[in-house]
């Protein structure tokens, strides 16, 4: 019997045992994150700014795993090193990361704001930094671990009126490949999923520009925009051992929108 057939299981995808944070994890894609890592058998630390996390508590819990929340600007870089802290009190151990936390403002470049500019890359790569760092310490003493990063089509394209936020994506895309060169030999993965035109509440505006709206839609192959339930299966796939060869890739999730 060859190898292939006797070291693959779905097994692989399980990921009873293990304690994943998620940043951002009250709503939209971050809760989609949260409850699938819960679905595939995590417990969860979920980090978002608001204490409205009800609906993403009952959410993980009805799947049988355990769900603990903190409340944290991660515009404060002393709140941002607390999460690994309070995680590791809490659970022990950190298996699984996601940086999924973001911010975004839109403007034209020649009005963009200095202040609006520093918001969105504290925010969206500082405490991606500071957090994967912080976690890294954990993981490298486990001899084990995942990072997921949030990336985005902007990681690839310009895109309009969002400097900061395509700066800061291109450099989540870096800093993914730059984690992994250095932490591959720990038996640490460090991936990042960019996903496509999502229908949550960041991308509200831009479907409700009907234009705007009409023109992502005549270039996306799927001929819709996705919903959070379609990036689920990356995040468990990136957390689980069926990607532990999988190291400093940038995983679109985009309906073809980079194809076309």
């Amino acid at each position: 019997m060859s190898k292939v057939q006797t070291s693959f299981s779905l097994d692989f995808f399980n990921l009873r045992g293990k304690v994943a944070i998620v940043t951002g994890g009250n709503r939209g894609l971050g809760q989609a994150y949260a409850v699938a890592l819960a679905k595939a058998g995590a417990d969860l630390f979920v980090v978002s700014r608001s204490e409205d996390w009800q609906e993403t508590k009952d959410l993980i819990e009805v799947t049988g795993q355990r769900a603990v929340f903190f409340q944290a600007d991660l515009s404060d870089r002393q709140k941002v090193k607390q999460v690994a802290v309070e995680c590791k009190k809490e659970y022990g151990r950190i298996d699984i990361l996601v940086n999924n936390a973001g911010t975004i403002r839109r403007a034209p470049i020649t009005e963009y704001k200095e202040q609006d500019w520093d918001d969105v890359m504290e925010v969206n790569i500082n405490s991606v930094y500071l957090l994967s760092q912080e976690a890294a310490k954990v993981m490298v003493e486990q001899k084990s671990g995942k990072i997921i990063n949030i990336a985005s089509m902007l990681s690839f394209q310009g895109g309009k009126f969002v400097p900061p936020y395509t700066a800061s994506k291109h450099a989540v895309a870096g800093l993914t490949k730059a984690f992994a060169n250095e932490l591959a030999e720990y038996n640490i993965q460090i991936n990042a999923i960019a996903p496509g035109y999502i229908a949550t509440d960041n991308t509200a505006p831009i479907r409700s520009d009907e234009k705007r709206n009409a023109e992502i839609l005549s270039r996306i192959p799927a001929a819709r925009w996705g919903e959070t339930a379609d990036l689920m299966g990356a995040v468990v796939f990136l957390a689980s051992d069926a990607s532990n060869y999988m190291n400093g890739h940038v995983l679109a999730v985009d309906g073809g929108w980079l194809a076309r």
